[in-house]
């Protein structure tokens, strides 16, 4: 398969060094399509395809078309797409906010698959849900999920309108245990701690959380429950962060970031 990227940032080029990496794509068959010459020259350092500033008729020759720019930069790119793109071309959307039917409006082009990646695919850790038009066949589908689980995982979503949800809770995401992350150790700070090792406490505390809850055949509740003894220190702190209403501050903005990818694709 040859792919053309448009777009080629962190998460486009996480997308392309997955599909390399497991053996999907070959690296001369990419097409970078960058117009920011920095990040062009840089590319071109890494030998990370054939790189261009501009959409020409070149990209007639790809399978795959992947979409990796900003949302305000979409009606930009696919008036200039819309010239040249083949009736067989796939076209994936990682933009949010942006619909499958904005986008087969816009390129006069049914083939569209769109999903909502997050940042740890740079890692091949990614967690990606995706959706297709109905014109996208079953033999087509198997090959985009084949590529998407290169960079993590993936799940496929039937009711497009689901993908507003997916982009607040993991596409999103990161930013948010990030966020918990930094308050954990800007605590510790507080606590007399250096940086080094407040980071080092917290981190690995993460890590390892995540890994009983991976393995645990217990509920999360029961997980919380074996951590918070009756009067303990950890009892204190949950019950400050329900005073603070933690829990539902933390749905609140989940439903914010829902609806801002609502308002994105209007």
């Amino acid at each position: 398969m040859k792919v053309a990227i448009i777009g080629a940032g962190n998460m486009g080029m996480a997308f392309a060094n997955s599909f390399i990496q497991k053996e999907l794509v070959k690296k001369e068959d990419f097409l970078l399509i960058e117009k920011n010459e920095a990040r062009a020259a840089v590319l071109r350092e890494e030998d990370a395809g054939t790189v261009v500033d501009t959409i020409s008729e070149s990209i007639a020759a790809y399978d795959l078309i992947i979409f990796s720019v900003k949302p305000q930069d979409f009606l930009s790119v696919t008036a200039e797409l819309k010239a040249v793109i083949q009736p067989n071309q796939l076209v994936l959307s990682i933009m949010a906010g942006i619909t499958i039917e904005k986008i087969q409006i816009a390129l006069n082009h049914p083939l569209v698959i769109r999903a909502m990646p997050n940042t740890p695919a740079l890692l091949g850790l990614g967690m990606t849900a995706f959706t297709a038009s109905s014109e996208i066949t079953e033999a087509q589908l198997a090959q985009i999920q084949t590529l998407i689980d290169s960079t993590g995982k993936s799940l496929y979503i039937t009711d497009e309108a689901f993908i507003d949800g997916v982009t607040a809770l993991s596409g999103s995401g990161p930013a948010y245990f990030f966020y918990l992350v930094k308050a954990m150790i800007d605590a510790g700070k507080e606590m007399g701690f250096e940086e080094e090792m407040a980071a080092l406490l917290v981190k690995q505390t993460m890590i390892g959380s995540f890994h009983l809850m991976e393995t645990s055949d217990k509920s999360l509740d029961d997980l919380i429950k074996a951590v918070a003894s009756k009067g303990g220190t950890t009892e204190a702190a949950l019950k400050r962060f329900e005073e603070g209403a933690v829990a539902q501050n933390v749905k609140e903005g989940l439903f914010a970031a829902q609806k801002r990818a609502k308002e994105l694709s209007n």
